[in-house]
């Protein structure tokens, strides 16, 4: 079947059918990994047909392609709500800390899903391409909603992209490292201090 064939669906049953397969590719892609799953057991997981499937998705990578998707919105969205709720006066400091948090329970609760979905992006270049954009589109999007509170710093855009290095980093220290002689709190202060010493320039 070509990308042609490919329906996006309009009806709400449709559509919740696409998102059911999504969520079972996404549930099974964490549990047994993306080349131990097949698009068969998908299918049955999601409850649907294997032709089904292949109305709605060109083969198992565009599967997980949506489930990154669906796991890397799910993150952002709460990150977008959270600044988009921020009361006046902003302090930097205190929102930061909240916001790292989220970032560290998000990769706690999907640790398989993340550890899986940084595999595909380092070997499949279509996954790698997908991180790329969603990367450009969220700095984008953090400067718009950081300009709309008052937040302009020069370079913003490089400057945002560090921060989210850098807090990426620290939840990969906490989920998947433990460097049993580094104090996670001091590590923690000293990235808030960093991210709110460059938004101040």
């Amino acid at each position: 079947m070509g990308s042609s064939d490919i329906r996006e669906p309009k009806q709400k049953r449709s559509i919740e059918k696409k998102k059911k397969i999504v969520e079972a590719g996404f549930k099974l892609f964490c549990e047994k990994g993306y080349y131990n799953t097949n698009t068969a057991e998908i299918a049955k997981e999601a409850g649907v047909s294997t032709g089904i499937v292949y109305n709605y998705f060109q083969d198992k990578k565009d599967i997980f392609i949506a489930a990154v998707r669906f796991y890397a919105e799910g993150m952002t969205g709460q990150l977008y709500k959270n600044l988009q709720e921020l009361k006046e006066p902003l302090d930097l400091t205190a929102t930061l800390d909240q916001l790292i948090d989220i970032f560290v329970n998000s990769h706690t609760l999907s640790k398989e899903a993340h550890e899986e979905m940084l595999a595909m992006s380092h070997t499949d270049e279509d996954v790698r391409a997908y991180f790329y954009e969603f990367e450009m589109t969220t700095t984008g999007t953090i400067v718009e909603l950081m300009s709309q509170r008052g937040i302009t710093p020069t370079n913003a855009q490089e400057k945002v992209h560090i921060a989210m290095g850098l807090i990426e980093n620290f939840c990969h220290e906490i989920v998947y490292h433990k460097h049993e002689f580094m104090n996670y709190g001091i590590m923690k202060q000293e990235i808030i201090r960093t991210i709110v010493i460059m938004m101040d320039n």
